[in-house]
């Protein structure tokens, strides 16, 4: 485009098109607020109501958020003359691009709705959805966002989630925990069992019912291997974990056990 008809568009419809440019900038600012208003007001309903599961209320916000978003979109496109009808169309004439396109995202949107009907988690359950571990932190349109016990945050496809195998965590009030301790072959089993019990039921946040199970799992060269399982709600999981392997050292080391070592083999040469 040369100098003349930039020159002729500008004294011919720069004013207009400056005014449809100034109104499409104020009518997307305005919008914006309007949106994030209705947003807040919605959540503050949900909350002041205490009726509405925290998950849905954020599954219905992400919702309202896109539709108001889309409508604010198509508000601006009409400032500058393109009228809804003709978007329609021409979203209609490119409907196989378009739905080629976004097919995955429909599928993780369908699984998203399934989810909020069936509800396998809640936000603030610790699952395992996906193949991924962590504790759930929002279930929105597309994806379920989750902040893994190291404190990374990944969002995992709702299709993928809904497609696999599930677990909660936190459905249940107790959890077990599950460790190891072994001891030589010369000392007394049913000693260290009861000594075990006794420390293993003094850790915080240890269930009383179920009691804690201290078993024989396995005999080993070195002596028998015994199951240490407490029970604990999920939240103090590897608290009440790393509190037991103390224990057992603890307990071991007071009773003066020797160190399990493995027997040594001779070979008739």
């Amino acid at each position: 485009m040369n100098s003349e008809a930039i020159w002729t568009f500008l004294t011919t419809q720069g004013a207009d098109f400056g005014l449809k440019l100034l109104g499409a900038l104020a009518a997307w600012i305005i919008g914006r607020w309007l949106i994030a208003m209705a947003l807040r007001l919605l959540n503050a309903a949900f909350q002041r109501g205490g009726k509405v599961d925290q998950t849905l209320a954020n599954y219905l916000t992400s919702i309202l958020s896109v539709i108001l978003n889309i409508v604010l979109i198509l508000a601006i496109l009409d400032i500058f003359g393109v009228k809804t009808t003709s978007f329609a169309a021409l979203l209609a004439g490119a409907g196989l691009a378009i739905g080629t396109a976004w097919g995955g995202l429909l599928t993780h949107f369908a699984a998203g709705v399934f989810m909020q009907v069936l509800r396998p988690y809640k936000v603030g359950d610790f699952v395992t959805a996906g193949g991924i571990t962590g504790t759930v932190k929002e279930l929105g349109l597309f994806g379920t966002t989750l902040v893994t016990p190291d404190n990374v945050v990944t969002i995992v496809g709702n299709n993928t989630v809904f497609s696999g195998a599930i677990q909660n965590f936190s459905t249940l009030p107790h959890r077990r925990v599950d460790c190891l301790a072994k001891v030589a072959n010369s000392v007394d089993v049913v000693d260290a069992i009861a000594r075990l019990k006794v420390a293993v039921a003094a850790i915080p946040n240890v269930a009383t019912s179920p009691a804690p199970d201290i078993e024989i799992l396995q005999f080993t060269p070195e002596g028998p291997l015994l199951c240490v399982r407490p029970y604990t709600y999920t939240d103090h999981y590897w608290q009440v974990y790393f509190d037991t392997h103390k224990a057992v050292v603890s307990t071991f080391g007071t009773a003066g056990y020797p160190v399990p070592e493995t027997p040594v083999v001779h070979r008739n040469l």
